[in-house]
Parts: structure tokens; C-alpha cells; sequence
């Protein structure tokens, strides 16, 4: 099976979800934070091993606690997928802390922080023109 096959980005999408719903309604853990996301999901082509990006919303002590808690976690996790998703062999998860929303949620506050300067400067350069007629 290729990398980019139709079968592997089926099971990718499956895996992605049921990983989802798992971290989210089945773990009691008090380490992993209550807004955690599975962002992306890549199955190996010989089913062996996954790796599994996850992003936390919250400070770096929250993401590692969550990252420690999921690696913790991680046999009841594949447990967990054997029983819902039916494959030939179950992976073995890696999880990966995946800071994309959170480095598109810094730039989106840094272009309104510009956007925001440059609205200022601007009126600033109106009233000082009118000043001078």
C-alpha cells in the first residue's frame, strides 16, 4: 500500500477520529487538558506504527502535561482503536505536539496589533494635514 493511497487516507481519517473521540470521552485522566484536539493522523503503510499530532489549547505546562498523559495513556488507547476500528494490525501511537493553531492564533494577533497601528497612524497623518490648511 502506498503512502498516499485511497485505502491509507481512509484509514487515516478513521484512525484520526476514533483517536478524537477517545481522548475526548474516554480518558479520565486529570493531566490531559479538556480542549485538546487531534489535529492530523499518518498511518504507516504497514499498519505497524502512527503518528498522531495533537494540539492543546493553553500554556506549555498544559501541553506537556496533556503529551505525558497521552503517552501515559497510551496502551488503553490502542486497546481503545483495536476494539472500534478493524484492522489488520493495531499501530503503535506517537504522539506529537502540533503548535500550528497556536502559531496562527500569535500571527492573527500580531497582523490586528499592526493593522490597528497603521489605522492609527493614518488618522494621525489626516488630522495633522487638516491642521495645516
Amino acid at each position: 500500500m502506498r503512502k498516499n493511497s485511497v485505502k491509507n487516507t481512509r484509514i487515516n481519517g478513521e484512525v484520526q477520529r476514533v483517536l478524537a473521540e477517545i481522548i475526548r470521552g474516554e480518558i479520565k485522566d486529570p493531566r490531559i487538558a479538556p480542549m485538546t484536539s487531534v489535529v492530523a493522523v499518518e498511518v504507516a503503510p504497514d499498519l505497524k506504527t502512527c503518528k498522531a499530532w495533537i494540539s492543546v489549547l493553553g500554556d506549555e505546562k498544559a501541553q506537556a502535561d496533556t503529551l505525558a498523559g497521552l503517552r501515559s495513556a497510551e496502551g488503553y488507547i490502542r486497546g481503545q482503536l483495536a476494539r472500534s476500528v478493524n484492522l489488520r494490525n493495531t499501530p503503535q501511537i506517537h504522539f506529537i505536539m502540533d503548535q500550528s493553531i497556536a502559531y496562527g492564533v500569535n500571527m492573527s494577533k500580531r497582523i490586528e496589533e499592526v493593522v490597528a497601528s497603521d489605522r492609527k497612524a493614518a488618522e494621525f497623518d489626516k488630522g495633522s494635514e487638516n491642521e495645516e490648511n
